[in-house]
């Protein structure tokens, strides 16, 4: 390298390059499409406990801890399913542009999580949260890709831990309304409050420009519409994309053994401590507050981490995060009944749960342009459903155990077993984003 291509470097990387009214609006619709993903998906699990309360007796079926631990649990092994068919999303983003499957998957979460709160039993109830699952898997897949493609090359790293962020502030709106109004909302309220934000994104995504980079592959139209799935799953790809996969069902595991029920952990803990009705509803939503705010920190966090120690060495460490964070709220904290030791291992948990903002900077960077939405809606949707058959497990043990200490406490396995399995996918830390 001569002098001046050195000097004309250093001052590219000094002098900031000013982001263009369109990749604002990118960013900016990306990030509120998926906070209310979080938003939506979050609302589920928090308001699991009353709603079973309220429905499994119409099943005939009587309202225990176990029983709502295990009807829970196929609810989400349900809405996993859902979420593993909204694979649909890559191939169409791949063929007629990332904004319109954005926007149609956004509509879809919004319409059948309000639809879930005037569900009369127990069935109806999950067959509209498996709708709902349908958009909501759909929503990572098109902000991530729609972002790192419309993103400057320097910046694109931090903007995608900034983006993957947004899920979780959407998590803390969720459990902020559910502490300052849940009583009075129930949980029929929650759902029909689901449904209106989303569409406030939907009016607002109109403004997000579809990526130069897509448009300029004039040949989509020509392409047959299923070719980007035989690609990502034929030689050179189909080792990355099967390594994706696994690596993904250890997240998807964790995330709904070790966050999706800590709700219903402090609902059981409440219980235990005498507290009363009103109190448990409050108490419940500030765990899930908790994570939520350390996995924001977290993501904050994954740009400069995997810069650092790469792709994989980030995943890594954030796996053995979980596994400190998982043994220590469900197999110490829980059994104690201790609900003051259970918010000491709550930010482990959090920061843990940041791993799946290295997939938002990691994923796009292993494929090309023409396959690339198709590549990360399969990876992160079909995970959802292997690691389904993964949490019906969970839901069994602890129907068996009548506890969630030991069959949560189990999952710290997963991720030792994740930790392993990191090689799978290929280092890109340095590398630009392939055409």
């Amino acid at each position: 390298m001569t002098i001046n291509e050195h000097t004309t470097t250093t001052s590219a990387a000094i002098v900031p390059e000013r982001l263009t009214k369109a990749q604002r609006h990118a960013f900016w619709g990306s990030f509120g499409g998926w906070a209310m993903d979080g938003f939506n998906w979050t609302i589920f699990g928090l308001v699991l406990a009353p709603t079973m309360t309220e429905l499994l007796p119409r099943a005939g079926i009587a309202v225990t801890a176990d029983n709502i631990g295990w009807y829970g649990q196929i609810s989400a092994a349900l809405f996993l399913l859902g979420w593993g068919c909204s694979f649909i999303w890559g191939p169409i983003a791949d063929r007629f542009g990332r904004k319109p499957a954005m926007m149609a998957s956004i509509l879809m979460y919004g319409v059948f999580t309000a639809l879930a709160g005037v569900s009369t039993n127990l069935w109806q109830w999950n067959a509209f949260r498996f709708l709902a699952a349908i958009g909501v898997g759909g929503e990572w897949a098109m902000a991530g890709t729609l972002l790192s493609e419309v993103m400057p090359e320097r910046v694109r790293e931090r903007f995608g831990g900034l983006m993957h962020s947004a899920a979780y502030f959407g998590v803390l709106a969720v459990s902020a309304v559910y502490l300052l109004f849940g009583p009075e909302l129930g949980w029929r309220g929650m759902f029909f409050i689901g449904g209106f934000p989303a569409l406030a994104v939907f009016l607002i995504r109109r403004s997000t420009p579809e990526p130069e980079r897509w448009k300029d592959k004039s040949d989509a139209a020509e392409r047959s519409f299923w070719q980007p799935v035989v690609e990502i799953l034929s030689p050179p790809y189909r080792g990355r994309t099967v390594g994706n996969l696994l690596l993904l069902v250890v997240c998807v595991i964790g995330l709904w053994a070790g966050s999706t029920y800590v709700p219903t952990a402090m609902n059981n803990l409440s219980a235990q401590a005498g507290y009363s009705h009103d109190t448990a509803v409050h108490l419940a939503s500030l765990p899930s507050m908790t994570v939520a705010a350390f996995t924001i920190l977290g993501c904050f966090a994954v740009p400069r981490l995997a810069g650092r120690l790469g792709r994989r060495g980030a995943l890594a460490t954030l796996f053995g995060l979980m596994i400190v964070g998982t043994v220590g709220a469900y197999g110490v904290a829980y059994p104690m009944s201790s609900i003051g030791l259970t918010f000491v291992f709550l930010p482990v948990l959090g920061l843990g749960g940041a791993s799946f903002a290295v997939f938002t900077i990691w994923l796009p960077e292993q494929y090309p342009t023409r396959m690339r939405a198709t590549a990360f809606a399969f990876t992160t949707t079909f995970s959802r459903w292997f690691a389904a058959a993964g949490t019906f497990l969970i839901g069994y043990g602890i129907h068996a155990a009548g506890s969630l200490t030991l069959p949560l406490s189990l999952t710290a396995v997963v991720f030792v077993l994740g930790m392993g399995l990191v090689r799978l996918a290929p280092e890109t830390r340095g590398q630009a984003l392939p055409d």
